[in-house]
């Protein structure tokens, strides 16, 4: 009977999550600029030596660090490692820094160090309102450095202090999440795609190309 009962449940769920995305991919069709522009600007920073800094709280912070991996590791190419870090998992100075300073200066305190103009940071948040968050992207604004939002779909301040804001077009906390992921995977490929003619000539994959030739040999 439990079993049944899970199974009915289950298939309701299913139903009700087929219809939800049907929706949201709907809406995410009409933000397909803003996607490709977050991506040109990632892979301008990317070209011009710079670096992403990427950010979250909770399961946001999670999403910051499956960012960063899919750039500094690989997404689907073999190539040259690209500059990327999440600003989520240092827990010294994530503790330092809330003990001394405030949980709200965690990533201020870190872009401010790490941070260089023409660097860009990557903030996501489900609601948009985290004041971490918040105070981060201000702090971007005055030094040169680009903020993306990735935010969920309800109207926040952390979309308005961005220089680009993709937002998930779902009130839902753990669909938005669903679709930053998405967004994530087709960010990256997007950037791994264009970066490729770039990466052909990087040494890193000179060495790579060359060491494959000698075991071939």
């Amino acid at each position: 009977m439990y079993a049944s009962g899970a199974a009915c449940d289950l298939t309701l769920a299913l139903h009700t999550r087929r219809d939800a995305y049907t929706d949201i991919f709907d809406a995410l069709d009409a933000q397909a600029h803003t996607l490709a522009e977050s991506a040109e600007r990632i892979i301008a920073c990317l070209r011009a030596g710079g670096k992403l800094l990427v950010a979250g709280n909770g399961g946001s912070a999670a999403e910051a660090q499956h960012f960063a991996a899919e750039l500094v590791g690989r997404f689907k190419r073999e190539r040259a490692p690209y500059a990327a870090l999440a600003l989520t998992t240092d827990t010294a100075a994530l503790t330092a820094i809330a003990n001394d300073y405030g949980y709200e200066q965690v990533f201020t305190r870190q872009l401010l160090g790490l941070g260089r103009p023409g660097d860009l940071f990557l903030a996501f948040s489900t609601s948009g309102e985290s004041a971490n968050l918040l105070a981060a992207a201000q702090q971007c604004r005055e030094h040169g450095i680009g903020v993306i939002a990735i935010t969920g779909g309800r109207p926040n301040r952390l979309a308005r202090l961005a220089d680009v804001a993709l937002a998930a077009p779902t009130p839902d906390t753990a669909l938005a999440q669903e679709v930053h992921m998405m967004m994530t995977h087709l960010l990256c490929g997007i950037v791994e795609t264009a970066l490729a003619s770039d990466d052909v000539l990087s040494p890193h994959a000179q060495v790579k190309r060359g060491l494959a030739r000698k075991v071939a040999l």
